[in-house]
This record gives C-alpha cells, structure tokens and sequence, in this order.
C-alpha cells in the first residue's frame, strides 16, 4: 500500500513538473514572437508606427528627453502595454512589452 501511494505522489509530481516546462515552453514562444514583431519598428520613425498601430493611447516625455508613446489593449481580460522609445530625430530606439501575447 506503501509502495502504491509513493507511486502516485511520484507520478503526479512528475506531471506538475512536466506540464510546467510545456507551458513555459509556450510562453516564451509567445514572447519571442511578439519580439520579432515589434522589433521590426526599431529604426524606423514614429509616423510609421502611428500607420501601422495608430494612436497611442499616452505619450509622454522620459527622463532622457525621449518621446514614450504606450498602447494598451486587453485580450480575453489581460491588458497588454507596449511601449515605444522615441528619440530627438523621431526614429524608434526601443520597446517594451507587458502582458501581449
């Protein structure tokens, strides 16, 4: 009986473990792939971003001088944030993105 109870503590604990890599695994394809899109407007000016994903939703100035613009949405009740850095000669610098999958 011993044995049979060790056995499924054992088999259930494996499952947990494996099904927690399965869903990291997933989550960082996600992210790599959001990545990839959005890094695609570094380089680029602010007035293509706007073309492409339209108005952001704040802008602000950072403590560098450069332009932020942030676009929230939410997807199934999780809001996303990606925010974009914009330099003095209105080129994209850099992005972050929170919660976007």
């Amino acid at each position: 009986m011993q044995q049979i109870k060790s056995l499924l503590i054992l088999g259930f604990l494996s499952f947990l473990i494996l099904s927690c890599q399965t869903i990291k695994e997933r989550t960082d394809a996600i992210v790599e792939k959001e990545n990839k899109r959005l890094s695609k407007y570094i380089g680029k000016t602010s007035k293509e971003l706007k073309i492409d994903l339209g108005n952001p939703d704040e802008d602000y100035n950072n403590e560098r001088g450069n332009l932020e613009l942030i676009y929230k949405t939410k997807k199934y009740g999780i809001p996303c944030e990606r925010k974009f850095e914009i330099d003095a000669s209105s080129k994209i610098i850099g992005f972050v993105s929170n919660g976007c999958f």
